[in-house]
């Protein structure tokens, strides 16, 4: 079959390639990686930028499709640290295979870094959640076709049967609670669901992610985040709840209207953010 055909595409040399055309683009030793999601982009103005890298650049990186996610990899400083940072991520509603989606979280890591940060928008499920909402990941159900695990395993990235009883690192999410505290800014927490999209769900669909225990839902993040713990890379998740999804109540929304939600939020996410990463040491 065709789609199994592309499962496979990736390989180590692949992968390598990426990493040494960054490393001749001076992108030194990066402790920390960040992938930025719908509408999320002012942490990008908070930083010391030395280096832009469009994805169109790199060998064998895939390419954004949606418009709004800008392709572009942004290395530079925050704090001590250094950072890489992907505007715009991709998603398997684009047509990408898993092995695509995540193809850039394995290069990162081979370039070094130890930490991970991922941001999305999302739909709040539990009725607590409202618009603008900053939600902490504490777990995910991925209810998304596929998995980059699939296919030949490389050992040089990780187990073949990896490890998910702690998805999002305890360590990474206590300082971004602790941050948040610092600065006044209220962080829920919850578990959400990894859907394909790239349409929204129906009345029925929300109540049954309800019942089987998700607080948000949106079309991203898992995948990268799978990835991240097969290499034992720690990492944590932040979602801005850009609409609210009650079955009983539930309005017709578009995208222009989530991308202006996440818009108004982000500065209270980059913010946290950046203190976070600025803190790490």
């Amino acid at each position: 079959m065709m789609g199994e055909a592309v499962v496979n595409m990736t390989d180590m040399n692949e992968l390598k390639k990426a990493r040494d055309f960054l490393i001749s683009e001076g992108i030194d030793k990066p402790t920390v990686g960040v992938v930025l999601g719908t509408g999320l982009h002012q942490l990008i103005e908070r930083m010391e930028i030395t280096h832009t890298v469009p994805y169109s650049s790199i060998p064998h990186f895939p390419i954004a499709t949606v418009e709004f996610h800008k392709g572009n990899l942004q290395y530079g400083n925050i704090g001590e640290n250094k950072v890489l940072v992907m505007q715009g991520r991709f998603h398997s509603y684009e047509g990408y295979s898993m092995q695509q989606i995540v193809f850039p979280i394995r290069v990162m890591k081979m370039l070094g870094i130890q930490y991970l940060f991922l941001s999305n928008a999302a739909g709040g499920i539990n009725p607590a959640f409202k618009k603008g909402d900053l939600v902490l990941i504490d777990d995910h159900i991925n209810l998304q076709s596929g998995n980059p695990l699939t296919g030949k395993n490389f050992d040089e990235l990780g187990d073949r049967f990896p490890d998910m009883s702690e998805p999002y690192s305890r360590s990474l999410s206590e300082k971004l609670f602790s941050k948040s505290k610092e600065m006044g800014l209220r962080l829920k927490q919850g578990v959400y669901a990894a859907v394909n999209g790239p349409n929204l769900e129906t009345r029925a669909e929300y109540r049954y992610l309800r019942v089987i225990g998700a607080d948000l839902v949106g079309m991203s993040t898992v995948p990268e985040v799978i990835a991240a713990n097969q290499m034992h890379l720690p990492c944590a998740a932040i979602s801005v709840i850009t609409d609210e999804c009650d079955p009983d109540h539930l309005r017709p929304v578009n995208i222009a209207e989530i991308i202006a939600v996440a818009h108004k939020a982000d500065e209270k996410l980059s913010g946290l953010l950046y203190e976070t990463i600025n803190a790490l040491r």
